[in-house]
């Protein structure tokens, strides 16, 4: 049963064509991961899912409710935690706990209890009357997203739920994630351009860039879609070599990146003598050369020509310059 679908799901800002025709759907008690680089459409999505955003063109539905027509019922059927902290700092864990459920017109009874239930399942019980001003970051994330259910929703969408958070609080949070998608049923749509978190988290995840899906599958189909093994090489003349490597049809895939290739193939053990082999045979050197298995990154390469994390650092330096313009330096 499909508790998300989007219908050529359009958006645009004058010119920008933010999301672009997008079709998909979520199954009920799944973690989706939407997957991709910053500015490539994810954030939009969300917020046309939860109603603060019209489409342009095309049209979504939550729980059977249209986003547009019916956003009164899609809200009462979603919880959201987007990137940015909406918490009242000056109130405890449980005060914006029980600020948010009487929004949502639950009892005094259901209220004390839904604010246990969900302390307890982020661990955040014995911090509940400490004011939220002295939580670490981590912990109000887990308050953000116990806040997010209080009010039993069908499905939970959290945008970069770890964006800015340590290693090892990142790895708690995904364990939290886990553990209400299993405790209580609740369907999640997660955004994020962190490999390792979609490839911890994610029953199926759709890869996104520049407003397009590219590619939507399990993560071990779209895993072997590149071969069930990688060839990392780096050589004197990767042009040449690549030319010629792609005759080969055990190759699955190749992809060049300055003077690496990488190649995605069968029993790749087998596979570095035939390229050894055929790089002198055609007056190549090769530098390095090793095989591992292929990992979400790989496939976001194989699908886009780049890795995540070069578009990570383009737009982190883009923020830079534009954010020293905007002070004058």
């Amino acid at each position: 049963m499909n508790i998300v679908e989007t219908f050529n799901l359009t958006k645009r800002f004058n010119d920008l064509t933010a999301v672009d025709h997008i079709s998909f759907s979520v199954r009920k008690g799944e973690i989706f991961g939407f997957l991709g680089p910053n500015g490539a459409g994810k954030t939009t999505t969300i917020k046309m899912l939860t109603t603060l955003l019209n489409p342009t063109e095309g049209t979504a539905k939550i729980c059977g409710y249209d986003i547009v027509r019916d956003r009164d019922m899609v809200r009462q059927s979603i919880g959201v935690v987007f990137q940015e902290p909406a918490l009242d700092t000056m109130l405890t864990g449980r005060e914006n706990l029980d600020f948010h459920a009487r929004m949502y017109g639950l009892s005094r009874e259901e209220r004390t209890t839904r604010i246990e239930e969900v302390l307890k399942l982020v661990n955040l019980v014995e911090k509940k009357d400490t004011l939220v001003k002295y939580y670490s970051g981590g912990m109000k994330r887990r308050l953000e997203i116990a806040r997010a259910l209080m009010h039993f929703p069908k499905v939970l969408f959290l945008d970069e739920p770890t964006l800015g958070l340590d290693a090892q609080t990142r790895r708690t949070i995904w364990e939290y994630i886990k553990r209400m998608n299993k405790e209580e049923k609740t369907t999640i749509f997660l955004t994020t351009h962190y490999m390792d978190e979609a490839d911890f988290l994610c029953d199926r995840v759709a890869i996104i860039d520049h407003g397009k899906i590219i590619a939507l599958d399990t993560i071990p189909n779209l895993k072997n879609a590149i071969g069930n093994d990688v060839i990392i090489l780096s050589c004197s003349q990767p042009t040449d070599l690549r030319k010629r490597l792609e005759r080969e049809d055990w190759v699955k895939s190749i992809e060049q990146h300055n003077s690496s290739l990488t190649l995605g193939v069968e029993m790749g053990e087998e596979k570095i003598p035939i390229i050894v082999e055929i790089s002198q045979k055609i007056g190549v050197k090769i530098k390095s050369i090793s095989v591992r298995k292929p990992t979400l990154d790989d496939v976001f390469l194989h699908f886009t020509g780049r890795r995540i994390r070069d578009e990570k650092d383009a737009n982190s330096s883009l923020e830079k310059r534009s954010s020293f313009r905007r002070r004058g330096v």
